[in-house]
């Protein structure tokens, strides 16, 4: 049997930390962190639930990061 991988790590980061920036420049200073996947998404879009290590995720309401976690 293969061995499972072992997936990256993830960038020693906290989600709370964007909350309230403006959705352009959280991105940037997301992905200058180390988040290989950024994902702005409007309040109520459905997306789908799977874990993606590496990925962050913003809820932008007025263009302002409200909410944010990882996955």
């Amino acid at each position: 049997m293969a061995p499972i991988p072992t997936p990256p790590a993830e960038p020693q980061d906290s989600p709370d930390a964007y909350v309230g920036l403006e959705s352009a420049p959280a991105e940037r200073l997301a992905r200058e962190r180390g988040w290989t996947t950024v994902r702005a998404l409007e309040p109520g879009t459905m997306i789908t639930m799977e874990y993606r290590v590496g990925r962050l995720n913003f809820e932008v309401k007025d263009g302002r990061v409200a909410r944010a976690w990882k996955g």
